[in-house]
């Protein structure tokens, strides 16, 4: 028990419990003693929400000692005070807490006297099974990782074969005592996106129900129970902080059915879920001109809500609410670290520290996710070089065509120990905290047509607050696509290894676990064929790979983009020809940079039609894009020359970090020869190392015959060309820096360029 249980705390039954282990009743009344004001009474509601294990303070996260100290601030100056959260208190958490499965933070959370929260989407990461029969249950040696001496609530989960309650849907407190007592109501509900963020397997016994509905339903029971106080606390949120957006959002949004649509007895929503802190006072649709409070506290323990209202005990009205955003994280007048906190995260670092140690390989530069234009702030929206990364590790691990990763799995950047600069080391510790869910790496089948279904389902269901979730992906798979189309047919060209993706051929791919199961409304891979969980974690995957390709030499980050946006003007023709305007607009070349983390990125790309360049363009790196991959525009604007054959394609090279592909563009028949230079690896090449290249040489979409020559660069070679039209050769070594080679064949020719590090 925390060492704030000073309050008093007792229970009393109202009805059968749910036999889960949990409390008896499905509503529970605790009553806290304390000093009170005089009439009328202030309540005081110290929130929280997205925790998510972050023991120690860092730039975005005020520490488990300091949060304790804060609301400790709040106690003495609001006797009244009940602490509560909003869901994702553990789950998804650093290091400290996730390799003792967040029994830290629980035991952090205990000390610092929580009273209730609502269950998140994170405490469902090991299943529903693990969070009542673990997280929910006294700590015993039987149950060494549980404890949570707090009440877990959640309407709007239910058992799947009888309707009833999965969890206790309201926690019920009074505060004060006599004629100046009041009783406070909390009702939790969590997202209705909890089936597509958590494997499914793991909550196969229960479902999710409405909202709105659920949450309307226990306030009348709670109103009808004499209940003075009604507080929501959900696990879902805003889109944007501001108060304004969030008061404009549509009832047939996530968010603004909450807002607009919970009854207006519900006299405050707490709330959480995407990370972003607002302290709003808006109104329902049923009581527009009563305003009450609708906050999140952001994330990590960075800031508490504080809620305090003016209650008549009398009559149970409401007299004024007063609300507060508090910076936990605060330089000026800094909270103190509590002491009996503090201990616990002392000991859980001092246990991580020996555990994480291990060192596994050498990197040669950071690998991030991508970043918002502040340059800190995620974006599950970008292309990541560390999302690439993990889908090109669990493709290896398992032998597959192709392997995706999605960003919500990726908690951290694998920056290694660079404090020297690079190469790095990366350690076990760094590694698990990336990805710190142990979910295991699952193979299937998936036609060519269901790989663009799987692409398309990159654009969320409507209303969802991440509307564009990008999946990293293995080396040598990239696609195309079109940002103004309609939904369902914005993918216009996918490629393996050079080669374009065949609507009917089956290729292998491996997806994580949760993804697997259809999670993130990623619902084709529940679809593909064949499916093999090989029971090898992501983890274990990545220890591998840095033990395979960084033990040696430092793993090398892949700048190149996988996916680039490809948009027409309306009038474009279906065909071009000779002498026509080729317009275009391109998104997608910029892997939104992480702050203070040097990365490349290209200024130019150069476009290639028939194996001839026909133009350099500049590249705008400005990053306009918060939640989709937009970033790194230019704009393409050229006259198409003599070509030969049938081209159907334009390539796109970017000129520093080696993106490369293929735009599906339509041309007119032309005459002479076609010459196509393809090297491996595509992107940048250590010094020292050799150059694979392939010659294609057709006429009038004919294999060609003969010899092609290569020179430049030191090079200087001549090749014949196979029945197929094809040649292939290795060039090299090369010296540090940027290199060209000219592939050609009589008066054609093709262009390599590549740079060496």
């Amino acid at each position: 028990m925390s060492s704030r249980s000073w309050a008093g705390r007792a229970t009393r039954p109202l009805a059968v419990g749910l036999g889960l282990g949990l409390a008896a009743s499905a509503l529970t009344l605790t009553t806290t003693t304390a000093a009170y004001a005089a009439d009328p009474v202030d309540v005081t509601i110290v929130g929280i929400n997205d925790f998510h294990g972050r023991l120690l303070p860092a730039r975005d996260a005020g520490g488990a000692a300091k949060l304790a100290s804060a609301v400790d601030s709040v106690r003495a100056a609001h006797p009244n005070t009940i602490f509560a959260a909003a869901g994702d208190l553990i789950g998804a958490s650093t290091f400290e807490s996730f390799i003792q499965q967040d029994k830290p933070t629980i035991d952090a959370l205990n000390e610092a006297g929580l009273d209730v929260s609502a269950v998140g989407n994170h405490e469902f990461d090991q299943g529903y099974d693990d969070l009542v029969n673990r997280v929910m249950k006294p700590a015993s040696d039987a149950n060494p990782y549980g404890g949570a001496e707090w009440a877990y609530i959640g309407a709007n989960v239910k058992m799947r074969d009888t309707g009833s309650d999965a969890l206790e849907p309201t926690y019920v407190q009074t505060v004060g005592t006599g004629d100046q007592a009041v009783e406070v109501g909390f009702i939790g509900a969590v997202t209705e996106h909890l089936p597509e963020l958590v494997t499914p397997a793991g909550i196969s016994e229960i479902v999710v129900t409405d909202i709105v509905d659920e949450v309307n339903a226990e306030a009348d029971s709670l109103e009808a129970a004499g209940v003075d106080v009604i507080v929501m606390l959900v696990h879902e949120g805003a889109p944007k902080a501001s108060c304004t957006d969030i008061a404009a959002l549509g009832a047939d949004t996530d968010f603004g059915s909450i807002v607009k649509d919970v009854d207006s007895s519900v006299d405050a929503i707490v709330s959480g879920h995407t990370h972003l802190a607002y302290d709003c006072k808006i109104g329902s649709a049923e009581a527009p001109a009563t305003l009450r409070p609708v906050v999140s506290a952001g994330q990590y323990g960075f800031n508490i809500n504080r809620l305090s209202f003016s209650v008549d005990p009398a009559s149970g009205s409401i007299a004024g609410v007063d609300t507060e955003l508090i910076n936990v994280a605060r330089t000026a007048e800094p909270f103190p670290e509590d002491a009996a906190v503090k201990k616990i995260v002392d000991d859980a670092v001092a246990v991580s520290d020996e555990l994480g140690a291990a060192p596994l390989g050498e990197i040669a530069g950071p690998f991030t996710r991508a970043k918002r234009a502040d340059g800190t702030t995620e974006n599950r929206g970008g292309e990541s070089t560390v999302g690439n990364l993990v889908g090109e590790v669990q493709r290896w691990a398992t032998g597959t065509d192709i392997a995706f990763m999605n960003p919500g799995g990726l908690r951290d950047d694998i920056i290694g120990l660079a404090e020297g600069g690079y190469p790095a080391t990366v350690t076990y510790k760094q590694a698990a905290i990336v990805q710190p869910f142990a979910n295991t790496l699952v193979k299937m089948g998936l036609t060519g047509t269901q790989l663009k279904s799987l692409l398309e389902e990159q654009w969320q269901p409507d209303g969802s607050s991440r509307p564009f979730l990008h999946l990293g992906a293995s080396d040598g798979f990239e696609w195309t696509y079109d940002p103004t189309a309609a939904r369902g047919e914005r993918i216009t060209g996918m490629w393996l290894k050079g080669e374009p993706i065949d609507a009917g051929t089956t290729y292998s791919v491996t997806a994580n676990s949760f993804l697997a199961s259809g999670g993130d409304n990623f619902g084709t891979f529940a679809a593909g064929s064949n499916p093999t969980d090989t029971g090898q974690s992501d983890l274990q995957a990545m220890v591998d790979y840095m033990e395979e390709f960084g033990s040696e030499a430092p793993v090398a980050v892949d700048y190149a983009q996988h996916s680039v946006g490809v948009s027409f003007p309306d009038d474009a023709p279906a065909t071009y020809a000779a002498g026509d305007t080729l317009a275009m607009d391109l998104s997608s070349l910029l892997l939104a940079p992480t702050k203070d983390v040097a990365g490349l990125s290209d200024d130019e790309v150069e476009v290639f039609l028939a194996g001839r360049s026909v133009g350099v363009f500049d590249v705008d790196n400005t990053v306009v894009s918060d939640v989709a991959d937009e970033n790194g525009t230019a704009s393409v604007s050229l006259t198409v020359p003599a070509y030969s054959g049938s081209p159907d394609s334009v390539r796109v090279v970017g000129t520093t970090t080696g993106t490369e592909v293929e735009v599906p563009v339509a041309f007119e028949a032309g005459t002479d020869a076609v010459v196509e230079a393809k090297r491996r690896p595509k992107g940048a090449i250590k010094a020292g190392k050799r150059l694979k290249v392939t010659a294609i040489v057709t006429i009038d979409g004919e294999p060609a015959s003969g010899e092609v020559t290569l020179t430049g660069s030191g090079v200087d070679k001549t090749i014949e060309l196979n029945k197929n039209g094809k040649a292939k050769t290795k060039v090299g070594p090369f010296t540090k820096g940027k290199h060209t080679i000219l592939v050609s064949y009589g008066d054609f020719s093709d262009l390599l360029r590549f740079q060496v590090r």
